[in-house]
């Protein structure tokens, strides 16, 4: 698990005690549709029912790196890593867990609730949801039900399933604290927070609803600190993993849309620098020529607050809707321009082949996006996954020189990322110069 409260969340104990007698009175269809699942044989209030069909497809995952070498007498692939997934087909054994549960591994294997253990093949990854998907054979295997996340509400309860810690399976319980969560960078971010308590050995593993139905994969928890839990994880959404899983299982990667716009996140500076009252957005920071957002009368210093109707919190909000939309979609956004609100309709496209994306005011390669300021070339977004992100740039990198050649203008960076091959940049960060060598 990435980085994690744990506070337990239930229902008063007195309206539980005060309703228990009626419940158990009631026929077993009413109980079916009472406000607690109650069950009458046993006098307890219990969503066993609904969660124990999920729980044999939640597995361990283990992820095998380099022997010691022969000279060890030690052949076979160590484990370096473990954590959590969920079978979400049966009949092919497709198993979703985190990117950086199988990162860097040579071999991995899949241990069932029965007790049986097997290897599994990586289909694919992509870092920047942290999903992976594995492959194993087997039969009698049972798959969660998988359903919309965008039918999720704050305040509703939530259940995390996997291996923490070291310790056998595991489920513990919480509610859906927020929706649309963001913050972590420019990465693709649309995540589901819950207090359910999550450890280290729960990524990967799956967030469930009262009915035991995956709406989510976790994938980060947030501490306080101290190391420990402190209520405060975050989860895939349904909505954006099952689309990621489709693109890998079919080819391997995932291909994500454009619209040209080139985007990066507000923030309180910015927000004053435009004389909003707001610091949730993301700011156009170039247009494409020849784009749908072009096409579509954006511009550079327009605001987008909202996206399909969803409230944009940065540029992370809007690359996890435009990439996870089909080309040809039609996207609708809400934005600022010098106060004023205005609505446009952008046409997600398909993918370009081309490394290098040139605006007006700003080059995008590679994953990163930079533009000219005062102090020369500086980096002002990373996309999450990218090369760039993998290589160690960061957002407010100045960059000084390409394979020890000045650059000291758009056109001449566009030219020095262009084509294919390894690219060496000398960055200033924080008055300090680093190397970063781009593959």
């Amino acid at each position: 698990m990435r980085r994690s409260t744990n506070r337990a969340h239930g229902l008063s104990i007195l309206a539980l005690v005060a309703a228990a007698p009626l419940l158990a009175a009631a026929p077993a269809a009413a109980q079916s549709r009472g406000p607690v699942p109650y069950d009458a044989e046993r006098g307890v209030f219990s969503f066993a029912s609904g969660l124990e069909q999920a729980l044999p497809a939640v597995v361990q995952v283990t992820t095998l790196g380099q022997s010691e070498g022969p000279s060890s007498g030690e052949n076979e692939p160590k484990p370096v890593s473990s954590g959590s997934g969920a079978i979400i087909d049966a009949a092919e054994g497709i198993v979703v867990t985190n990117n950086h549960v199988v990162e860097g591994g040579r071999k991995f294997t899949v241990d069932l609730t029965d007790g049986r253990i097997f290897d599994a093949v990586l289909i694919g990854t992509d870092k920047a949801t942290d999903l992976a998907v594995l492959k194993f054979d087997a039969t009698g295997l049972s798959a969660i039900e998988v359903v919309d996340s965008d039918q999720l509400r704050t305040g509703d309860l939530a259940f995390a399933v996997g291996y923490p810690l070291g310790l056998d399976q595991t489920l513990t319980m919480g509610v859906i604290s927020g929706l649309g969560r963001s913050g972590m960078g420019d990465r693709i971010e649309d995540y589901i927070q819950t207090d359910a308590a999550v450890n280290s050995g729960n990524s990967g593993g799956p967030l469930l609803d009262s009915r035991g139905r995956l709406i989510g994969i976790n994938t980060s928890i947030l501490s306080g600190g101290g190391g420990g839990n402190d209520g405060i994880a975050f989860a895939v959404p349904s909505r954006i993993l099952m689309y990621v899983v489709e693109q890998l299982r079919t080819t391997g990667e995932v291909k994500r849309g454009s619209t040209g716009a080139i985007l990066g996140s507000l923030n309180a500076a910015r927000s004053r620098e435009f004389g909003l009252g707001i610091v949730r957005g993301a700011v156009i920071e170039s247009v494409a020529p020849g784009s749908s957002a072009e096409a579509a009368g954006l511009r550079r210093g327009d605001v987008v607050t909202r996206i399909q109707n969803r409230p944009v919190s940065n540029a992370g909000t809007v690359a996890a809707t435009i990439g996870i939309a089909e080309p040809g979609t039609r996207v609708e956004v809400v934005y600022l321009r010098e106060g004023r609100e205005g609505r446009a309709t952008l046409s997600v496209e398909s993918p370009g082949d081309r490394p290098v994306v040139t605006g007006a005011e700003v080059v995008m390669a590679r994953g990163l996006s930079a533009r000219s300021g005062p102090d020369g070339l500086q980096v002002f977004a990373v996309e999450g996954g990218s090369v760039a992100a993998g290589a160690g740039l960061q957002a407010g990198d100045l960059i000084r020189l390409v394979d020890d050649s000045a650059v000291t203008g758009l056109d001449a960076l566009a030219a020095a990322l262009g084509g294919d091959g390894q690219r060496i940049l000398s960055v200033m960060r924080d008055g300090e110069p680093v190397e970063i060598t781009l593959p």
